[in-house]
């Protein structure tokens, strides 16, 4: 199946899709001049998503039992159904803002629909560096890996129910302490369910209920599976002092300041936080950076 998607003017191909992918070495995913191939695990069965550019057109190609389902969603998951009329006039509240809004008015947010592959990432980046948690993500992926359907030569998502038949102590040569393992081993039963809430506000609300899903965790999942530009990963290490840092001159912040500085986007504020990131917008450092840990003979 085949679909040919109109782009906005100015739209930014690779800075919107890479959020898709959960580490440059993505084995679910790869992205690279103007063409994007990403694996997933579709309610109508596994899938592959080609995504090209060619000038002002999108071309949208699915593979395998899952096909149908992707490509009708392909505008989502190239963040088309995102709605950014209204954010102008937010960010000319701030100049900082507004300069930004205007620089990265092409970055979209896409909306997969899809919760537990991104669910998987969040609950890997909790508490540890970016470098662990790549490394864990992709060491995970290919332990569980199943080849998806196309000619790309990716791997699907793992498939929840094999996660959730596994022991926690099989993470840790992947780098995964036994608290990220039970968490997600509580995430994958209960996978299902999560996939059919049908908007941000439901899926927050059930992904919190799970014991080790706080609101960092979920803010990290509903802004990519539902393209919800107000998520806000409330008890980030690094976030609350940049807010604090580009919106008060304030070189340290903590999530309440944060979110006071945040008020007045409300409906935006993960886009604003969002575009700080483009932005490399980022308060002063002090101190020695968080040590990279193996957990792999415990």
């Amino acid at each position: 199946m085949t679909r040919r998607l109109r782009l906005p003017d100015g739209y930014h191909f690779s800075r919107t899709l890479r959020s898709l992918l959960a580490v440059r070495q993505d084995p679910c995913g790869r992205i690279a001049d103007g063409v994007l191939w990403l694996s997933a695990r579709t309610p109508e069965g596994p899938a592959s998503l080609h995504l090209e550019r060619v000038g002002a057109e999108l071309t949208a190609t699915g593979h395998g039992a899952g096909a149908d389902w992707i490509v009708e969603r392909a505008d989502a998951f190239a963040g088309l159904r995102d709605d950014v009329t209204a954010f102008p006039e937010l960010a000319a509240q701030h100049p900082l803002v507004a300069r930004l809004a205007k620089t990265f008015a092409g970055v979209r947010f896409p909306a997969t629909g899809l919760l537990f592959h991104r669910l998987i990432r969040a609950v890997l980046e909790q508490k540890v560096t970016g470098i662990e948690a790549h490394r864990a993500y992709r060491a995970l992926v290919k332990h569980f890996g199943e080849p998806a359907p196309g000619p790309a030569e990716l791997l699907l998502p793992p498939d929840p129910e094999a996660v959730a038949a596994t022991a926690y102590w099989v993470f840790h040569p992947f780098g995964v302490e036994q608290r990220r393992a039970q968490a997600l081993l509580r995430c994958a039963l209960v996978a299902a369910r999560l996939e059919q809430c049908v908007d941000s506000a439901e899926a927050t609300r059930r992904l919190t209920a799970i014991p080790g899903i706080g609101p960092w965790t979920a803010a990290e999942v509903v802004r990519t599976a539902y393209g919800d530009a107000d998520a806000v990963s409330v008890g980030d290490f690094h976030i609350p002092n940049t807010v604090a840092w580009a919106l008060a001159g304030e070189t340290r912040g903590t999530d309440a300041r944060m979110l006071e500085l945040l008020a007045p986007y409300a409906g935006q504020r993960g886009r604003v936080c969002e575009l700080f990131a483009l932005g490399g917008i980022v308060a002063p450092k002090f101190g020695p950076r968080m040590p990279i840990r193996s957990f792999a003979r415990f």
